[in-house]
């Protein structure tokens, strides 16, 4: 599993000068819920409380990692990834009590593109710039990649079934489907099997194979923040209580929103939610990068998606039976899963060989351009 913490300053100097430039955007919290309550237009609400999200989302990852380093790398290990997609995971729990269901599975599919082609490919570009070639544990990388490959092939089985059933897949344009109660179980049940999926691989790499997921690393000669356990809960608690705030105005904003920008539900949902969710984490993964820490970026990338894929989705399945207006089903529309089949094809294609080089990430952009142009028309 990832260790984000492996890598950022630990210096609060050097925090700021580093990775500060989420701090720089704290203001736009207040905004946002002056604007909200003072109910502004719609799109300026969406647009400042998305980019609100950013720093509490970049201060629940350090509160986290802060945590994380005086809990034992066990215990650790376990914080990083539960919290580390937990403000989209925040966000679409706010989406699925309004109803919003297809919102929701496009920043499912959305969180995995993101970070196999934006964050990998933006880290394999910065990283191999000024070098010949980047180098990583191929078989650390190939275990989350068929992670990552299995869960969605598990994903999209509903929608095949809607398919072979010959009801059709939904379009990107809709809202709330009414699937039927057979592919509602059978959500349930594929739901039901990735979490467990997701307990043994979290048993797989931080028991049985820890060595294989968290090698050896040079200690960062900068200083540590040295909080406490009190002061780093404190941190936490205050970053997802901000993270609720803004994720509701965000949500809250979403419909009307759509139709004074120009934006489908759709593209706001696969291409802008997952990017602001993890714009810390992607950050992260460039930064290491740039030292030439490939192991840490492509874990990252990789990693964060199989956790989507296997806990963040299965869970907000199984938490839609009690929020909102009924259960999700996982039938996703038909570029979503082109997109997401693509994507991870491509994660087992970059990562077999245990080496990179910046044409490699710009083609991973590339594709998410693309991607994102398609889902722009969509």
């Amino acid at each position: 599993m990832t260790e984000p913490s492996q890598a950022r300053p630990r210096n609060f100097p050097a925090l700021l000068s580093k990775q500060g430039w989420p701090y720089l955007l704290v203001p736009f919290i207040p905004l946002a819920i002056i604007l909200d309550l003072a109910n502004a237009e719609a799109g300026l609400i969406f647009a400042t409380s998305a980019i609100g999200i950013v720093p509490t989302a970049a201060l629940m990852g350090l509160a986290t990692e802060e945590l994380a380093e005086r809990s034992g790398p066990g215990i650790g290990g376990l914080l990083n990834v539960t919290f580390g997609n937990a403000p989209e995971l925040i966000i679409a729990l706010f989406a699925l009590s309004e109803g919003l269901h297809e919102v929701v599975k496009a920043s499912i599919i959305g969180s995995i593109l993101g970070n196999v082609l934006l964050v990998l490919g933006a880290a394999m570009l910065v990283g191999g710039w000024n070098r010949d070639r980047q180098t990583f544990n191929p078989t650390a990388a190939n275990v989350q990649a068929l992670m990552l490959f299995l869960a969605a092939a598990a994903l999209v089985m509903p929608a095949i079934f809607e398919m072979v059933e010959g009801r059709g897949l939904p379009s990107p344009g809709a809202e709330h489907i009414d699937f039927g109660s057979d592919v509602e179980h059978l959500s349930f049940a594929v739901a039901v099997v990735l979490m467990l999926t997701y307990v043994a691989g979290l048993f797989f790499s931080l028991k049985t194979h820890r060595d294989l997921f968290n090698p050896p690393h040079e200690k960062e000669e900068e200083g540590g923040l040295d909080w406490s356990v009190g002061r780093s809960v404190g941190m936490l608690a205050i970053a997802g209580v901000a993270v609720g705030v803004m994720s509701e105005i965000l949500v809250g904003s979403i419909s009307e929103a759509s139709q004074s920008i120009g934006l489908s539900e759709f593209f706001i949902g696969v291409i802008v939610v997952a990017i602001v969710g993890n714009a810390a984490e992607h950050w992260v993964a460039v930064l290491v990068a740039s030292k030439d820490k490939m192991d840490l970026a492509v874990n990252i990338g990789i990693g964060s998606s199989a956790q989507i894929a296997l806990f963040v989705a299965p869970l907000l399945v199984l938490t839609s039976i009690f929020i909102g207006p009924g259960p999700m089903p996982l039938v996703f529309n038909g570029f979503e899963v082109g997109a997401v089949l693509l994507a991870v094809l491509i994660a087992n294609y970059v990562t077999h060989e245990g080496e990179s080089t910046w044409f490699e990430g710009l083609q991973l952009l590339a594709i998410y351009l693309i991607l994102g142009i398609a889902f722009f028309y969509a």
